[in-house]
């Protein structure tokens, strides 16, 4: 693909924008990049992941900017490692971390994988277990559903299922 600036050199920048919902993409050649001041991989002004990582760490989701309730300076008890250290380095120092952290990481899970449960797919000789106790909990929603909207025989069948699901899970 050349470059739809100069239309001379072959396109090395290669990205998209979304602003207000509109998708607009550019492909450019390193020196019109340069010249319209977009950031160039590799360079010192450009675009890394760790930047990019660093950024979802730094977010604050209440948006208060830096004078969050909690100090920046918070450390964890088993390992010593500050949420700041973290952010720079991306990998917590050891499993209390995630307990000690947990507050702040919530929300950052929420903003990257929009949710903070893991919903995806489960591996094949690890997952019967957990696929019925995500059954189970969809069916202890449903029931819920089911009992506000007064449909009361289906939620005694639901009800039913749900009895059998976990006697079904305490045998495994």
């Amino acid at each position: 693909m050349m470059c739809q600036e100069c239309g001379s050199k072959p396109a090395t920048l290669h990205f998209t924008k979304i602003v207000n919902g509109e998708k607009t993409e550019f492909h450019f050649c390193d020196s019109c990049a340069r010249e319209k001041g977009e950031l160039i991989p590799g360079t010192s002004n450009g675009f890394s992941i760790h930047n990019l990582l660093s950024g979802l760490l730094d977010f604050d989701p209440t948006g208060k900017g830096s004078t969050s309730s909690k100090p920046q300076h918070s450390r964890c008890e088993e390992c010593g490692l500050t949420y700041t250290q973290f952010s720079k380095i991306g990998r917590f120092g050891c499993s209390a971390c995630y307990q000690y952290f947990s507050d702040r990481l919530d929300p950052l899970f929420k903003r990257v994988h929009g949710n903070v449960v893991h919903v995806g797919k489960v591996p094949v000789r690890s997952g019967g277990k957990i696929k019925q106790q995500r059954e189970l909990e969809r069916l202890k929603r449903e029931l819920q559903l089911r009992i506000e909207r007064e449909e009361f025989e289906a939620a005694a069948s639901l009800r039913d299922k749900i009895r059998d699901l976990e006697r079904k899970i305490a045998d495994l």
